[in-house]
């Protein structure tokens, strides 16, 4: 919601976060912007996917700085009191705080969309000046100049979702040139801003000197080391939430909703999910129900083969090293490959850390699992399908019927699973089981006894049979199995009451064949 211009609301988003059970003190956030008003580096603009905060902290600074109000109980308990430059900002500035997402009618036209916006802020400052003859049929920046040079007061901008026009198909390219235009007119050089701050999802440029909006500096997941720590739940803040509960411990919530990373190397969760986890008191996939998640699909079929194969290794746990240019709301297509995972790591689909991208945790890879089931991913949904096939043949030895399903495959023609890496013949086993992840936690090159098992599957019922795969080029089974007992993998499995078995494959490069064996541990 927009609330314009120091608006004093006591219920809102901010004050409601601050009195529930899970909340996390990101008020030092206000400390490093403070640093920023009436500066060179006035103009601050930070993406980060959804959910992760960014609504909670505008509000919180509204909250903050907003004339008219009066929060200082509120940010009495916070962190931000005990910073020198608490009580020198509390509730001593004009604030215009914007949600760029409202729209007057159904169906608006762009001029009507951004007309509504223009009105409102015309008439606040109307009212909130009725001692200055203000002609609301000039432009708002003449406005806000007249405004300035009357009173010499500036003004804190506070905009949220700046980029909803560019994820809304209601809009044309000319109407997302128009608002970028009326912002830079609103804001940029503009000596009654005190300091703009702008959140969204995408970022504004791909680092273009020429963009309308290049006096932001700006902070995304692919360059943020000032302010990464305020978006997202860092790992102690995660257990001392974690500890406020029993139902939950905090290796599931590792496993579901960590594996963001800052440029600093620091674990990030995704907050929504993990509070959402903690109040009811499950795991489950909360964040990606909340957005449209077959952009997953868009972005892996746009036409770019080779990032259905990125994507497969991604999916069997196989980093993938590549150097991101970045992506940003000015972009109109996304036509190679790096702008489509610059774009996927932007909307927080994957995590991007030293120049290697991975997904993020369980959360995300079913949703990615998800994306390889479709129809339009070709031969390899046809292979999922049939991965359900191939856990069942596993648990009842059926060794011919895995070796069928495997040959078949390694036969279709996918680059990703013709061998040529050490890879490509995990990235079959990881399609062939895909399925089983609804009843296994499956591990990749787990440390288990002396060594490194390829494959540990885990069931979720410790009462299941549990196995171990390892897998052989040029030589046989036989071997892989001798290495399983040798290097002791099953100790892995000492807390597993169920059957347990050792799953030998091999691949012969010379005939093309591929040959399993299995024993009871």
């Amino acid at each position: 919601m927009s609330y314009f211009l120091n608006v004093p609301i006591k219920n809102n988003s901010f004050t409601e976060a601050a009195n529930y059970k899970y909340f996390v003190d990101k008020s030092i956030l206000i400390d490093k912007l403070n640093d920023c008003i009436s500066s060179p580096n006035k103009y601050v603009c930070i993406t980060r996917p959804r959910r992760f905060g960014k609504t909670i902290n505008a509000m919180m600074l509204a909250c903050y700085y907003s004339k008219n109000a009066d929060f200082k109980p509120l940010f009495d308990n916070l962190e931000i009191s005990k910073y020198e430059s608490y009580l020198k900002h509390l509730n001593k500035h004009n604030v215009i705080y914007m949600t760029m997402n409202e729209f007057p009618k159904t169906n608006c036209s762009y001029e009507e969309f951004i007309e509504n916006y223009i009105k409102d802020l015309a008439e606040d400052l109307i009212n909130s000046y009725p001692n200055i003859e203000i002609d609301k049929t000039k432009p708002l920046s003449k406005i806000f100049t007249q405004v300035y040079n009357e009173t010499s007061e500036g003004f804190i901008f506070i905009i949220d979702e700046w980029d909803y026009i560019f994820n809304n198909d209601l809009f044309s390219n000319e109407d997302r040139e128009n608002f970028l235009q009326f912002l830079k007119d609103l804001l940029k050089d503009k000596p009654y801003v005190e300091l703009a701050y702008m959140t969204g999802v995408l970022p504004i440029a791909k680092y273009s000197s020429g963009s309308a909006l290049n006096m932001f500096d700006e902070y995304t997941f692919l360059n943020d080391a000032d302010f990464d720590k305020y978006f997202g739940f860092t790992q102690n803040e995660v257990e001392f939430l974690c500890d406020k509960q029993n139902k939950i411990s905090i290796s599931e919530l590792t496993e579901w909703y960590d594996g963001y990373k800052t440029q600093g190397g620091h674990e990030v969760y995704n907050p929504r999910s993990v509070a959402f986890a903690l109040r009811k008191g499950r795991c489950q996939s909360y964040w990606t129900n909340t957005g449209p998640m077959d952009e997953i699909l868009y972005y892996i079929n746009n036409n770019i083969d080779s990032v259905k194969d990125d994507v497969v290794r991604m999916v069997s746990d196989i980093p993938l090293e590549i150097k991101l240019k970045g992506y940003g709301a000015e972009q109109k297509e996304l036509n190679t490959r790096n702008q489509i995972l610059s774009a996927m790591t932007i909307y927080g689909f994957l995590s991007y850390y030293d120049e290697t991208l991975v997904i993020p945790n369980k959360e995300l890879r079913i949703k990615f699992d998800e994306a390889l089931e479709d129809k339009s991913m070709g031969a390899i949904s046809e292979i999922v399908m049939k991965s359900n096939e191939m856990l069942k043949a596993t648990l009842r030895r059926d060794t011919e019927t895995m070796e069928n399903l495997i040959q078949e495959t390694h036969d279709i023609n996918i680059p990703i699973i013709k061998y040529n890496d050490e890879n490509s013949l995990a990235c079959i086993i990881t399609l062939v089981y895909l399925s089983a992840r609804t009843k296994y936690k499956i591990v990749r090159e787990m440390p288990a006894g002396i060594g490194f098992a390829d494959f540990i599957f885990y069931p979720n019922d410790k009462n299941k049979t549990a196995f171990i795969i390892e897998l052989k080029k040029d030589s046989t089974p036989d071997e892989a199995l001798k290495q399983i007992k040798e290097k002791r993998y099953a100790l892995a499995l000492k807390d597993y009451t169920g059957q347990k078995l050792a799953v030998g494959i091999s691949y012969d490069s010379k005939f093309k064949s591929h040959k399993v064996k299995i024993e009871e541990i």
